[in-house]
């Protein structure tokens, strides 16, 4: 009796052990297939995303969608110390891929960037939010800046102007449009259209005749021919339109000037307000320019000589009481 006791225990812990085996055995296949598809419970959705007004050291930001952007100023570069870490749409940045980081146009969005000092030109996409440093108006990729020919020197004289069609098309497939009218409008119908129905009268069989107090046949309605219902995969694909995308081409420079922009007056007396207060720093102009069928005046210190000069005259301006103050290149 006890020899039984005995023989039972030994199974029961013969078979506890196969099942903890087999439970090992399985956790360890799940945490295999993990590592070798890369599976994880966190993984980045990059998402469309233009976001609210915010405010950096003093200064509010305002993102829209603004497809008529251009503008010139300084273009500096981030790399290793952002790698692999978290874009504000929600992707991953990575320093060899062609983007940057601009405080206001939508993420994702094109935009050509144009090294003013040797030509380069090339088009990126813009995934997160910077750079915040008051004299500078994008940050660019490492790959980016290795390309348009910038990255030893940090910073360049840039222009930026926004891939309008392109962009349009990236933000509609984002969203799950699937067609457009015209550039930015989607189809809409008020109303489906009425089926084209045929009709064909029926033969009278071979050797058969329709006797006199018969029925005429009818004409049978004939339906239209069956369409086949469109690939929803196609269907929900909106194509980019092709460019020059990750192309650098090379155009022949002009001579640029930088200036430290104090502000854009409606009316002159406060234009030359700004200028008297601001004389003793530098050289100073007021320029007028028509915006919208209106004058502005605007208030510069400059020309500079490079960008180390204008970050000075920048800290100079600033502290004279004009926080919003920026450097301008011409």
């Amino acid at each position: 009796m006890k020899d039984a006791r005995v023989g039972i225990r030994l199974l029961f812990l013969v078979l506890f052990a196969v099942v903890l085996s087999a439970c090992a055995e399985t956790e360890f296949l799940i945490h295999t297939t993990k590592r070798v598809t890369g599976a994880t419970e966190d993984t980045p959705s990059p998402r469309y995303k233009v976001g609210d007004p915010y405010k950096i050291q003093g200064i509010w930001y305002y993102p829209a969608e603004d497809y008529e952007y251009e503008e010139t100023g300084i273009a500096s570069w981030y790399g290793a110390q952002f790698h692999g870490r978290r874009t504000a749409n929600g992707g991953i940045y990575d320093m060899n891929a062609l983007t940057a980081a601009h405080r206001t146009l939508p993420m994702p969005s094109y935009v050509r960037v144009t090294n003013l000092e040797n030509g380069r030109s090339l088009i990126l996409k813009v995934n997160d939010r910077g750079p915040f440093a008051r004299n500078r108006i994008i940050d660019i990729s490492r790959r980016g800046s290795q390309l348009l020919g910038f990255q030893k020197a940090g910073t360049a004289q840039v222009r930026v102007q926004i891939m309008a069609d392109k962009s349009r098309a990236l933000a509609a497939r984002i969203k799950g449009r699937t067609k457009l009218a015209q550039i930015g409008t989607p189809i809409t119908i008020d109303r489906l259209p009425k089926p084209n129905v045929k009709t064909e009268s029926l033969a009278v069989p071979p050797g058969g005749k329709v006797s006199a107090g018969q029925v005429q046949p009818q004409p049978r309605a004939v339906p239209p021919p069956r369409v086949p219902a469109p690939d929803k995969a196609a269907a929900d694909t909106f194509q980019i339109p092709s460019g020059d995308t990750n192309v650098v081409t090379v155009k022949p420079v002009k001579k640029t000037n930088l200036y430290i922009q104090a502000g854009a007056f409606s009316r002159f007396n406060n234009a030359n307000r700004v200028r008297a207060r601001l004389t003793a720093t530098g050289p100073v102009k007021i320029s007028s320019i028509l915006v919208k069928g209106r004058d502005l005046y605007r208030v510069r210190v400059g020309p500079l000589s490079n960008v180390a000069e204008a970050d000075r005259m920048l800290d100079t301006v600033i502290r004279n009481g004009y926080p919003t103050a920026r450097i301008i290149v011409e």
